[in-house]
């Protein structure tokens, strides 16, 4: 289960302030597949990287099997990131010299574990058997981010938060994507996807929609 707080964010620079997130409360429970939709600019990324415990609030708490994600050291969180949480980012972050199968496996470094075969066999289950030897500028759009998706599942989190996860995919890779999301969560898993387009809805068991950091309707 997640619960977050009246999570509130002020990113500052200079004499300036944006207010990103305004007392966000939210609980998630376990085996939930939730859609957080909202134009650009609604907060959404900034909710997310909160959730995953990459980005500190300014205000309110993130608590996932109550745990205080923020109550942590850094070291201690960056562990607890790596064991539960996985990320798929819309730009997919692969590091650009490595192949398929070294970019899944860098996420076992997080937590000093390289299992090369539980690699293998989720980049067989997600169709990139053929690309395991290939580096992320030979592959297509929807083999990195379904190579970001091994990575994101290489440590079997219990939650995975993906930010706009088809928004450079065509719909047929976008299909794919979500589809491997929603096994993830009928295997007991809870998913929450960013999105501004409507692919993700289809999926989700519950729709939260933001607006002005601020949550407008959840149903």
């Amino acid at each position: 289960m997640l619960v977050l707080d009246t999570l509130s964010k002020t990113y500052r620079t200079g004499n300036s302030a944006v207010r990103a997130l305004a007392g966000v409360s939210l609980r998630i429970d376990k085996g939930e597949f939730v859609a957080v939709c909202g134009p650009s600019g609604s907060g959404k990324t900034t909710l997310l990287m909160m959730m995953a415990a990459m980005l500190r609030p300014s205000a309110g708490t993130v608590r996932l099997d109550d745990q205080d994600i923020y109550g942590m050291t850094v070291p201690q969180r960056a562990r607890f990131r790596a064991q539960n949480i996985g990320f798929v980012f819309q730009m997919f972050h692969l590091v650009p010299y490595l192949n398929v199968l070294e970019n899944v496996l860098m996420a076992g470094g997080a937590i000093g574990k390289r299992d090369g075969a539980r690699a293998s066999e989720l980049v067989q289950q997600l169709g990139l058997q053929h690309r395991m030897h290939h580096r992320p500028g030979e592959l297509s759009a929807g083999e990195k981010q379904r190579t970001a998706m091994a990575r994101a599942l290489l440590n079997r989190p219990r939650l995975i938060l993906a930010d706009e996860p088809t928004g450079n995919l065509d719909p047929e890779n976008a299909q794919s994507v979500l589809t491997h999301l929603r096994g993830f969560q009928q295997d007991g898993g809870t998913v929450i996807v960013a999105t501004h387009g409507p692919a993700a809805e289809e999926f989700a068991t519950r729709t939260v929609s933001l607006r002005d950091g601020r949550v407008e309707q959840s149903s």
